[in-house]
């Protein structure tokens, strides 16, 4: 895990001297280790988290002629099995990310098409680049381009008053400068639904003990987010039965639900459990650091990102991996509003909606935030074999109603893993359960007046503010980032969802 930088354009190296800069900007993904690479047409840094082979990992990581060479933020979870297809190349490290170089030797610019795990990556190959990110955009990625070169990062802050633009580097897609942009990954149509709700539970239960097993890859130590509601109270059940000892991390406001029920899984499953306990003014006293290593200035995601923001900050004191429950309420329609939904093929499309969307929201929360402590969040719910199962399960059977709960699917394949209070939990919103939601919207109602506010919003259109707590965040981002050409980079959910991600 690490932040990445690339440089690509004639005379690239011109802008050499800035790379230094533009890591210590995003230094809080990777305070382990820091690296380049330097021609005339292609520029390569990366600060390292050292994950896998801690000593012998340092990147960017050449193949044996030195004619190429990677940066790569992430992880590759099917790396021994693309390592025991290369025989054929000398490989120097344990690295996953060397498996990736050498893979691309052998396939080209198809490379990523073949890679299970979350990632982005540069490949400097001569005077060419191949840049990638994962299918579902697990990992973050920016792009610009300045004076004839086009620059990539981890970050947007990295980019920032460099570039002309800062864009979004789409998930699932790969840019090559000998054929330019192009889509590598979509979920496959589904011809034929699920319907067997027998072999549904047998098939969620394999797949996700898998995915979850999958994601222990690690010679540091790994702990799991435990907020107490199903997803993630599931995601350290099921990792519990693996470790002998295992860390789980909760936070909240004193007399939170969350740290309530959290308390009770962690007793149950029998984790180590760590909690901390936080006050008003230790939230609006972070909000900055927030915001600022979020990059958005949405209210829904700000707000679920400060709980996340002390949990992240807990662990870190603990461990350097952290197993965490997102994805599961996009594939499995969690939401309330899903309720609402009568139709199996509007609630599917709306599903692959909002799973398209989950990289500016949820995903962009659980990267910038674990890393901002330098530490990396996987998300087991988003492992694509478990998503393409799940969205192949016959809509009708994840429509809830009056007599079957949301996600009851998932709670009937995981019976006797957690206490039937936890695992038949009504949804609480990641924010409310932790007892902070509220905090900022009174902290802004005594510092930004009606009049104030309409003046603002009418000011700042086009861009939209539809609260004064989003106006509170919006001047915190401009603050750090100034908005030119960076709007279209903050994730802001538009349709119909109007609950916090969680």
């Amino acid at each position: 895990m690490c932040g990445i930088v690339a440089i690509h354009g004639v005379n690239a190296n011109r802008w050499a001297y800035r790379i230094d800069g533009m890591l210590d900007r995003i230094a809080h993904r990777g305070p382990d280790d820091r690296g380049f690479s330097i021609n005339d047409c292609i520029v390569l840094g990366q600060t390292r988290l050292s994950i896998i082979d801690v000593s012998g990992g340092k990147q960017p990581i050449a193949n044996e002629d030195g004619s190429k060479c990677i940066v790569c933020n992430g992880e590759i979870y099917n790396y021994r099995d693309i390592k025991n297809g290369l025989h054929h190349h000398s490989f120097k490290t344990r690295s996953d990310t060397e498996a990736v170089l050498h893979l691309y030797e052998d396939i080209g610019d198809d490379v990523a098409m073949h890679l299970d795990g979350m990632f982005a990556f540069a490949i400097k190959d001569g005077e060419d680049i191949l840049v990638a990110r994962d299918p579902i955009g697990i990992k973050p990625l920016y792009q610009g381009e300045k004076d004839g070169c086009r620059f990539f990062a981890s970050e947007i802050k990295a980019l920032e008053g460099i570039v002309d633009c800062v864009e979004e580097f789409p998930a699932g897609h790969c840019y090559s400068s000998r054929t330019g942009l192009r889509k590598y990954y979509e979920l496959p149509q589904v011809a034929d639904y699920e319907e067997d709700i027998n072999t549904i539970v047998i098939m969620l239960r394999e797949k996700l003990s898998a995915a979850v097993q999958k994601r222990f890859m690690s010679d540091v130590p790994l702990g799991v987010f435990l907020s107490g509601g199903l997803d993630s109270s599931l995601i350290s059940a099921v990792t519990r039965k693996h470790f002998d000892h295992l860390n789980s991390f909760c936070v909240g406001m004193k007399d939170s639900t969350d740290i309530q029920y959290a308390r009770q899984v962690a007793e149950f499953i029998g984790t180590k459990h760590h909690e901390y306990v936080y006050d008003r003014n230790e939230v609006i006293d972070a909000l900055p650091k927030v915001v600022y290593h979020l990059e958005s200035f949405d209210p829904a995601l700000v707000r679920s990102a400060i709980p996340t923001y002390f949990v992240s900050k807990l662990a870190s004191e603990y461990v350097k991996v952290i197993l965490t429950g997102e994805g599961s309420d996009e594939v499995f329609a969690g939401y309330r509003y899903f309720k609402d939904i009568e139709e199996e093929e509007v609630l599917h499309g709306e599903c692959l909606r909002i799973l398209s969307g989950l990289h500016n929201l949820n995903l962009q929360r659980v990267d910038r935030v674990t890393m901002a402590h330098s530490i990396e969040g996987r998300v087991p719910f988003l492992d694509i074999d478990f998503v393409e199962y799940a969205t192949s399960i016959s809509p009708e059977l994840k429509l809830a109603d009056d007599s079957r709960m949301e996600k009851w699917l998932l709670r009937k394949a995981f019976t006797g893993y957690l206490p039937d209070e936890v695992l038949w939990r009504t949804k609480t919103e990641f924010a409310d359960g932790c007892a902070s939601a509220h905090i900022v919207e009174e902290f802004v109602e005594d510092r930004i007046s009606d009049s104030e506010y309409q003046l603002e919003r009418n000011r700042l259109a086009p861009i939209e503010i539809s609260s004064k707590e989003e106006l509170y965040y919006f001047r915190l981002f401009h603050d750090f980032f100034g908005t030119d050409g960076l709007e279209q980079t903050v994730g802001k959910w538009k349709g119909r969802l109007e609950e916090e991600p969680s």
